[in-house]
């Protein structure tokens, strides 16, 4: 059992680990390690790492970070662009319209009689 872990039962003076005491079934318990301090659980410090102090990755931070030195797009120049572009695709929807309909009228359709209709 683990002192981190470890509880005390406040009805029956039991250690446990459990959510309730295995003994009386009571939920009212404290924690040990209130009373009894633990110990740093490492024996000794982690060397610092390499990323950290490579010089390199620090730089690549410091530059995503700082803000760009690129001017941004005014607000005319972005009104501007999106007209010129739904100029661009008005005329490519035109030119599409234009070239999908029939150049010339079948002769059915200039007498206003239908294909289907009977004929006598």
């Amino acid at each position: 059992m683990q002192l981190r872990n470890a509880r005390l039962c406040l009805d029956c003076d039991e250690v446990h680990d459990e959510g309730q005491c295995p003994i009386c079934a009571s939920e009212s318990f404290a924690f040990i390690k209130r009373w009894v301090p633990a110990s740093e659980r490492r024996s000794r410090q982690r060397p610092p790492d390499e990323a950290t102090t490579n010089s390199e990755t620090i730089a690549t931070y410091k530059e995503l970070l700082s803000p760009h030195e690129q001017s941004r797009l005014s607000a005319w120049q972005l009104v501007r662009g999106g007209a010129v572009s739904l100029a661009v695709l008005g005329a490519a929807g035109w030119l599409m319209r234009r070239n999908a309909a029939p150049s010339s009228p079948s002769p059915d359709s200039a007498n206003g009689s239908r294909g289907d209709a009977r004929q006598n």
